[in-house]
């Protein structure tokens, strides 16, 4: 079973002062999709915090890492800049149609800075989503329409028939 963690970036989450919403709708999504998913890890805003969890979840075996919040315009708001740290190689086109996605509902949703990428090694796959729920919840099924070939990629299996190259 492919292994997929979950990191939510929050001050007032990681100081307890509010309950993270989005981690747990990331987990339930993973975990039904098949993916063995720990419970979401929390951390502080911050490039170095999300740098750091993003790097122990891809040591503990990880090979899909969702973050969700830190994407916005706020002063604290760096899982992007985290995440660059981290990745080997962007893939913005997933960014991409979080963003067209989430806008159709939502259009502030075109301020979000996430990122998405491969890192370098064995491979994992790291997708930033917002920290709503909803964008959560509406992010979570292009994440899991290309994360199977992605890792597939990464492990060097073959494209199929029509794919992407």
């Amino acid at each position: 079973m492919t292994v997929a963690a979950v990191i939510t970036v929050s001050d007032r989450s990681a100081a307890g002062e509010r309950a993270d919403a989005g981690g747990p709708v990331a987990v339930a999504a993973l975990r039904s999709a098949g993916f063995a998913c720990a419970d979401a890890a929390i951390v502080p805003d911050g490039a170095a915090s999300v740098e750091a969890a993003i790097r122990a979840a891809i040591d503990g075996g990880a090979r899909l890492v969702v973050t969700t919040g830190g994407t916005g315009v706020g002063p604290r708001d760096e899982t992007p800049e985290g995440t660059r740290r981290v990745i080997a190689r962007e893939v913005p086109g997933i960014a991409e149609e979080l963003r067209r996605r989430g806008a159709a509902s939502t259009p502030t949703a075109v301020l979000s800075r996430g990122v998405a990428g491969v890192t370098g090694g064995a491979g994992a796959l790291v997708v930033n989503l917002p920290g709503s729920p909803g964008a959560v919840a509406e992010g979570m099924p292009v994440v899991l329409s290309v994360a199977a070939h992605a890792i597939a990629q990464l492990d060097g299996a073959d494209h199929p028939r029509g794919g992407a190259s």
